[in-house]
């Protein structure tokens, strides 16, 4: 007798106010499987797994876990079905140990109520050697790096007894190395008799540990269909509705003068150690230099500097010939710099404020947003709701709070205020993380497009075909200073990955 669905959802509805999320979303998912959850931008994907980890109620429609219909209406209901989800924006607690992290809510306690942290340290060792999620339970979290803090969140739900694991977006923030170590944990998971819900856009992922893929588009479900069999321009196609290009198609640049400046620049990191060591760069007017480097060899301190946004130790930095030194973040942005940051909820938004304010963030102390100190919200709504429908920014009006965009609108929000801005130097930093291909797509001929108007842009990504695809030159990074500077015509992955990692070319080929 075959065994029955591990999740059946059956005609999912879930309305917020007027706005439909999801509308008779069909899904079920087989034991034992790794069933991915395709689709844009704000589609509702994690709007319908929300419901099943008993963060929402469905408006209507049916839930059954292992054949028996369920009313999933808490978190700890769902953790007692065996469902544990791991997020796409961590639910830790920076201050706490791994350890601490893990076991919160669900202790283990001696007699007398006191904690026995002994053998809850040895249960999740145990869990971290079966499962292959090397973590160190006495390390503070804010201490370790992303990809750790995830394997924590995958610990966490296995330590409260999960066998159905819902990851949401989870290689959003995660290197290339780290993302081949997911995969690989997914597998193991899989053969240790869990069945997995993977959400993403990212074609490629899908394809490399999937078994079948259910693909939803505005709130509605097209179909469920096997990986085998299935191109990668078949699923973009029926995720977007449309054909997608993967290449952009851009004209040759045409770059002028100097705009960015960066002359034997060495910039700390926090722990007071040099991050950036005697870097020098130039970017001019029209064109694209794109940063390549394994995250951690301080491409994020780079852009910190640059942008005022952490202290430089020595060297220089010019905007058109003026020194930003001991200038104030304000005081740069207004060199007609724009800056789309790399965590857009630590720096690129005020996730309690509504879209339209968050839109404004660079502007509102200016006309047409503000006089003598008083805001004007019709104006500065209205430009919102402006720019959301340029820059296809979804969710339910500029009035919402920049927290209840998903990821992928989020990223689109930000990106509209500082294009909108219309800056000479633009940096963008992970410009199309958490960003559906149809998105990217838009997002990338949309800088280009900056480039093309003259402007000096730098782009920072780990996704190499971003780099490769967008940059006029690369500038590899490794270990804080400029490793070779690479034509994207003549170069290729291979030979950027010899760079990231600390060798050399042959001269002819690394322009350093």
């Amino acid at each position: 007798m075959t065994k029955p669905n591990v999740i059946e959802m059956h005609d999912i509805t879930k309305k917020f106010g007027e706005f439909v999320a999801n509308d008779h979303i069909n899904l079920d998912v087989r034991p034992g499987e790794i069933h991915a959850l395709l689709g844009e931008n704000g589609a509702g994907k994690s709007t319908l797994m929300n419901m099943l980890a008993g963060l929402l109620q469905p408006t209507s429609g049916t839930i059954k876990v292992n054949g028996q219909v369920v009313s999933i209406d808490s978190p700890s209901k769902a953790t007692k079905l065996g469902i544990g989800m791991v997020h796409q924006h961590f639910m830790l607690v920076e201050a706490f140990t791994v350890a601490e992290n893990i076991i919160l809510g669900s202790e283990v306690t001696k007699s007398g109520g006191v904690l026995d942290m002994k053998k809850a340290v040895k249960e999740i060792t145990e869990l971290s050697q079966r499962y292959g999620l090397a973590v160190d339970p006495s390390a503070k979290i804010a201490d370790i790096s992303v990809g750790a803090q995830q394997r924590v969140e995958i610990l966490k739900t296995l330590y409260r007894g999960a066998d159905i694991l819902i990851f949401d977006e989870p290689t959003a923030v995660l290197t290339p190395s780290e993302i081949t170590e997911l995969l690989n944990i997914m597998r193991t998971l899989v053969k240790e008799g869990k069945s997995i819900i993977l959400i993403t856009h990212k074609l490629d992922e899908i394809r490399a540990v999937s078994d079948r893929v259910t693909v939803i588009r505005r709130g509605k479900s097209i179909d469920t269909v096997t990986i085998e069999g299935s191109t990668n321009a078949d699923l973009a196609e029926m995720m977007v509705g449309r054909h997608v290009s993967f290449k952009t198609e851009k004209i040759p640049s045409n770059p002028k003068e100097v705009v960015l400046s960066i002359k034997n620049l060495v910039v700390n990191e926090n722990r007071g150690i040099p991050a950036v060591k005697n870097l020098s760069l130039d970017v001019r007017a029209g064109e694209i230099i794109g940063i390549a480097g394994i995250d951690g060899n301080g491409q994020t301190e780079l852009v910190q500097a640059i942008t005022g946004l952490r202290k430089i130790e020595s060297g220089d930095i010019t905007i058109k010939g003026e020194s930003i030194i001991n200038k104030t973040i304000r005081q740069i942005t207004e060199m007609s710099v724009g800056h789309i940051p790399e965590d857009r909820h630590r720096d690129g938004m005020i996730l309690e404020m509504t879209v339209a304010e968050n839109i404004a963030l660079q502007t509102y102390y200016k006309e047409p947003n503000s006089k003598n100190g008083i805001l004007n919200y019709n104006i500065i709504n209205a430009k919102a709701s402006e720019l959301m429908n340029e820059f296809d920014v979804r969710g339910a009006g500029e009035l919402i709070a920049g927290g209840d965009l998903s990821g992928g609108n989020q990223q689109k929000a930000v990106i509209a205020r500082e294009i909108d801005r219309n800056p000479d130097l633009l940096i963008v930093s992970q410009p199309t993380r958490g960003l559906d291909v149809g998105a990217i797509e838009y997002i990338r001929k949309r800088i280009i497009a900056e480039r093309d108007k003259g402007k000096a842009i730098i782009v920072v990504s780990f996704e190499l075909d971003e780099i490769l695809d967008m940059s006029d030159q690369i500038a590899v990074i490794y270990d804080g200073a400029i490793q070779g500077i690479l034509d994207p015509v003549k170069t290729n992955k291979q030979d950027l990955g010899i760079l990231m990692a600390g060798g050399q070319l042959n001269k002819e080929e690394a322009n350093v």
